[in-house]
């Protein structure tokens, strides 16, 4: 089967409170699309955390010390950077511009993952509104996957994405941060090669392979495309988390 991509089309801006998953059922009957056994659902974090109320004004924010230190030395709004820490394990690096951190939910990022493109809360000053990432992506997910699978009586699996930067290369890229139904990590260890060579490291980061192929339909500016219908995909599916895809510190050469 081949994999199609489809992306959603007529979802509102997100509104928190919003039902997130009759929002997008009623994008696949518009879409002219029918949910089948097995189908994905690809969501952008933004519509998820903003369904979650993740919005926070950054004039309700005090910065501490070490807030106020490290937003000098990386040239940021102190009340930004107190976000980031409360978001954080740690933090690995810092330059102007960029602080590089330990998010809560075990992945290293940039600015734990928050945001502003995109976002607009209510009152103030519209620069000071920012976007959090869901606080447990996994339960979101699955959360999200029951109630599509008790509106279309079908087993699927959903996908929460953001955009990420990579240590050895340009660019950002759709990585997955939460998942449900399907599997993060694929082993194929074992499995015999076209000349009969039983792999012995290979395992796939299947989600992340669709989180980006996702990503590109998506885009990253003004395309008003947050959620991606997802049929072919070409492993079983299974129940999954995001603890498959984090490398463990110890294994971690990067820090």
């Amino acid at each position: 089967m081949p994999l199609i991509l489809t992306p959603l089309v007529d979802i509102p801006l997100i509104q928190p409170g919003d039902p997130l998953a009759g929002i997008l059922f009623r994008s696949v009957q518009i879409s002219g699309l029918t949910i089948q056994e097995g189908d994905i659902f690809v969501l952008a974090q933004k519509i998820v955390s903003k369904a979650e109320g993740r919005l926070v004004d950054l004039a309700t924010v005090t910065p501490g010390k070490r807030a106020v230190k490290l937003a000098a030395q990386v040239e940021k709004d102190p009340r930004f950077i107190e976000l980031v820490l409360s978001e954080s394990t740690s933090v690995l690096r810092q330059r102007p511009g960029t602080l590089i951190v330990e998010h809560k939910l075990g992945f290293i990022c940039a600015n734990a993952g928050i945001d502003h493109s995109n976002v607009l809360g209510e009152g103030g000053n519209p620069e000071d509104w920012v976007l959090l990432l869901p606080e447990n992506p996994d339960l979101s997910a699955a959360a999200i996957r029951a109630e599509l699978e008790s509106l279309s009586g079908m087993r699927i699996g959903v996908l929460i994405i953001d955009s990420h930067g990579r240590a050895w290369r340009n660019g950002v890229i759709g990585i997955s941060i939460g998942l449900s139904g399907l599997p993060g990590v694929v082993d194929l260890r074992g499995l015999p090669d076209l000349y009969g060579y039983r792999l012995r490291i290979t395992t796939i980061a299947a989600a992340d392979e669709l989180a980006a192929a996702a990503s590109l339909i998506m885009g990253q500016a003004a395309e008003g495309r947050p959620a991606v219908h997802v049929r072919g995909f070409p492993y079983p599916l299974r129940e999954g988390s995001l603890s498959e895809l984090i490398r463990p510190r110890e294994l971690d050469l990067f820090r």
